[in-house]
């Protein structure tokens, strides 16, 4: 994989404090009818972390990830985004507080370019509005050119350059998942949120994915919440998990605790004894 000569502008944007993105969840709570979804969910990602939430389907990992995200609201519980109370917060200023995220379904516009569905991304970085748009004055042109070149970073970056300017539509699902990824990273989150990456790709495609993450977390300090079912990954990539089960917490520790822990073996293999 092609490394990066240097720190990109990108990620200079977004160093030092400004790349802060510790996260509190306490007691979260949330039900639909009679089906508790989440069961007084409580966890902590600091700075840094790539912070794994494995369990079976129904476990309710998707379901916590909406609620970071603004698409749920909790019935009880709060979520703290560097010391801020974000859990009433909407999707849009979610994002705008740092919190970027890619779905477990791709939400891309597949008539569009891999180059054009990154820089939709950018908009929450510009400071003009719609006059100033149509008129293209000189400021806007400015701007303009650095959104292109922060995308075409991480074009680069994703090794995408060949498909810069295909429709998403007729990309295989793995160079797909590739292009949310960089539309994610597009947003410059504080904490980057990931639905299940790694879903219907094959051995080659989880390989450069997990390059990708690993240089991102390791090398550039990006935080992430990666929900996985692929354990080989999870457990080779992730500094600490957290483990649901029917909605309530079964399990939270570095991938060696997890993987010998009692309750979470019962949980997956069932008891043998």
């Amino acid at each position: 994989m092609k490394a990066f000569r240097g720190q990109p502008d990108i990620f200079k944007a977004i160093s030092g404090d400004g790349k802060r993105a510790d996260l509190e969840v306490s007691h979260l709570t949330l039900s639909f009818g009679g089906v508790m979804a989440l069961n007084n969910i409580d966890f902590e990602v600091k700075t840094g972390e790539l912070f794994a939430i494995i369990g079976p389907n129904g476990a309710g990992k998707t379901s916590l990830l909406n609620c970071l995200t603004g698409f749920y609201r909790p019935q009880a519980g709060r979520i703290k985004f560097n010391g801020k109370d974000i859990t009433n917060l909407p999707t849009h200023k979610l994002i705008s507080s740092g919190v970027g995220r890619t779905f477990q379904n791709i939400e891309l516009f597949p008539g569009m370019t891999v180059l054009s569905n990154m820089l939709l991304a950018r908009h929450i970085h510009c400071s003009y509005g719609l006059g100033k748009a149509l008129l293209f004055m000189r400021g806007v042109r400015r701007e303009e050119v650095r959104h292109r070149a922060v995308v075409e970073e991480l074009i680069d970056f994703l090794e995408m350059q060949a498909i810069r300017k295909k429709p998403v539509g007729s990309l295989p699902y793995g160079l797909r998942k590739r292009v949310e990824l960089g539309r994610a990273l597009a947003l410059e989150p504080k904490l980057l949120v990931l639905d299940e990456p790694f879903a219907g790709m094959n051995l080659e495609e989880k390989e450069d994915m997990v390059r990708f993450l690993s240089e991102l977390n390791r090398d550039w300090g990006q935080t992430m919440i990666l929900v996985e079912h692929d354990m080989s990954i999870v457990m080779s990539i992730s500094k600490r998990i957290m483990v649901l089960n029917f909605g309530d917490k079964l399990a939270e520790g570095t991938p060696e605790a997890i993987q010998n822990d009692p309750e979470v073996i019962r949980a997956y293999l069932g008891d043998t004894q």
